[in-house]
Formats: C-alpha cells, structure tokens, sequence
C-alpha cells in the first residue's frame, strides 16, 4: 500500500496540512518542523507527486529565467552560468524547476514570455539583466505576475523587487584606485549603453574623475558587448589616439581578457605600460596572465538572492518590495602599476 501524507503526518506528529507546507518549503513552517517531517518522509519512503500537488494548487513549480537577446553568444560570458549556479541551488532547496527562455532575438523572448506567463507554465519569472528600455518588464508589472530583476530597474525600482550591486560606487572606487596609484589617463570600457549596468559604473567613473580634478575625455570611452571580441575591438580604438590611457576601467573580465590579448598582440605591457582594473572576478581573472585586479560582485549570491526574493513573493505577494545590495570587494592582483614612487 502507497504511503500517504496522513501516514508522514502521523508519524511526525503533525497535522497533514504541515507536511504539505513542508513540501513545498513554505518558509511559515519552522526548520526544526521541516527536519521531522523530512526524516519521518525518508523512514517511511514516501515521495510527493509534484505533477499532482502543482496541479491542485494550480502552481507550475517551476520559475521562468529570461535571458539577454542572442543568448548562445551571452553564455560565453562566465557572469551567466556562475548566477545560473547561484539560482539553481535557491531553485533545489524550494523544490522548483527551471524554464529557461531560448530566443536569440528580442521579440522571440518576449512571445516566450508570454507564453510562461499566459499558459501558467511557471510560478515567477527573474530577468537575469536590467535595460533602460523593457517590453517585457512592462509586460510582467501591466499582468501582476511576480518577477525579480538581477540588476537595478532603470525607473520604478521603488516597485519592483530586485537584486544588485552598488554599481555606481564600484565604478567610482574602482577609478579612484588608479587614480591613488598616479594614473591621470585613465579610459573606461563599458558594455551596451543600454544596460543599467553600464550606466551605473560609467556614472561612477565620471563623477571619480571630475572629483580628482582630471580631464573627462569623450575619446576614453568605448562600449561594446560584453564579450572577448569587444574586448579587442576597444583596445585598437583608445591606442590609435594621440594620447593614449595609462590605465583602464574595463566593465567585465571577459572584455578584460580580449584586452589583455591584443596588447600582448600589440606588444604594450601589461601592467608596466598599461594598468587594468575589471568586473566579476571569475575565474578567468585569476588565470589570465597577468593575473587581473577585478571587482567581486559576488555573482553566486545575487543568483540565490534573487530566487529567494521570488519565491518569498510568490508565496506571500502583498509582502513589500524589496531592494537587496549584494555587498563587492576590489580584488588585487597583478594587472596595476602604481606610478606615484615609479
């Protein structure tokens, strides 16, 4: 004969409507309470249908990750399986599957989103960006569905729940760094002007330079995509100028990397003839050669963050927004020269 809840309840001594709180990880049931009805479940070999319980309380168990447009070129960047990673251990604590959009373009995405939304395929929805302009961030706050933004909203973010960095004071330390270390040339390698992201850390680096008093020069600042290529692409661009940067702000350590290679190509040394300062700290930054000083943006902790924000507002949605700042640390390595005592 199957084991049934009342059998789990029963044995745990509780009521069967706890164990089924217990199961879908409902944070009102205490950690001590979920530890014996969990025990009492492995004792007796009882396994929840997921299929049935989802559809009695009409809920998908499964939440919606919307990436970046052209998403076969984004997961070359190491940011996104690291906050995959971060999300997928939030996801298999609660229980929840994951339903990961695949469209290359913007509207291929955003029919995708709407058939998550429409067709109750998931839960809730996190965004794994933040952009300026939004179709389907619009499209989730216009239909009520829970979402969490990975990144700063561009507006409204006083109504929207969402998990990120302090980008602007990481942009503004990061310039003040080289700037400690003599550097008055100092260029900025951003990513899409369209992202907030970049908005925030480029914002950082002007106000860093106006306050120390230097020339905020329009030719030292370059964006391309976050990626190797781009990378690359900056770098013959800011060298060709008449005077070029004695150091760089560089906003992600896969574009970092592309620099480094092409001033290898290009025979500028690094750090003697150029200094490097990047974002994220993957492992990429530990590796290159040399080493790259880099931001720690803690990208693990913004993923399970940001999972955890979501199913707290699928379970509880007149709860109040929330704004988490996942806290970063510079990194030293061996990509700077300090020019004060040189």
């Amino acid at each position: 004969m199957a084991v049934t809840i009342k059998d789990v309840a029963l044995r745990a001594n509780v009521a069967p409507s706890t164990v089924s709180r217990v199961i879908a990880n409902s944070s009102r049931i205490s950690e001590k309470t979920k530890k014996r009805v969990r025990a009492a479940m492995e004792e007796l070999g009882y396994h929840p249908n997921i299929i049935a319980r989802s559809l009695a309380n009409k809920s998908a168990q499964a939440i919606g990750l919307v990436m970046p447009s052209s998403g076969n070129k984004v997961l070359q960047n190491p940011f996104f399986p690291e906050v995959l990673r971060g999300i997928s251990v939030g996801a298999h604590e609660a229980k929840q599957a994951l339903y990961m959009s695949t469209g290359e373009t913007e509207s291929e995405i955003f029919q995708e989103v709407v058939q998550m939304v429409q067709g109750r395929r998931v839960d809730g929805i996190i965004l794994l960006y933040s952009k300026v302009e939004d179709n389907i961030l619009c499209y989730l706050k216009e239909q009520n569905f829970p979402f969490v933004v990975i990144g700063k909203p561009f507006k409204d973010n006083d109504s929207i729940t969402y998990v990120d960095n302090d980008n602007f004071r990481a942009g503004r330390e990061v310039t003040e760094y080289l700037i400690g270390k003599g550097h008055q040339n100092i260029a900025f390698i951003g990513g899409d002007l369209e992202l907030v992201v970049t908005i925030d850390r480029l914002t950082g680096y002007d106000k860093a330079i106006r306050s120390a008093g230097l020339e905020y020069r329009d030719d030292y600042i370059i964006h391309e995509e976050f990626l190797q290529q781009g990378g690359k692409e900056a770098v013959h661009e800011l060298m060709s100028l008449d005077e070029p940067p004695t150091a760089l702000v560089v906003a992600d350590d896969l574009m970092a990397l592309g620099v480094l290679n092409t001033l290898d190509e290009m025979g500028i040394s690094v750090p003697n003839d150029i200094s490097i300062v990047s974002f994220n700290n993957v492992l990429l930054a530990e590796m290159s050669r040399p080493s790259l000083t880099s931001v720690d943006i803690n990208i693990h902790d913004l993923g399970y963050q940001a999972i955890r924000c979501l199913i707290e507002q699928i379970e509880s949605p007149y709860d109040m927004v929330k704004n988490i700042k996942v806290p970063y640390q510079i990194i030293e390595r061996n990509s700077c020269k300090n020019l004060v005592n040189a």
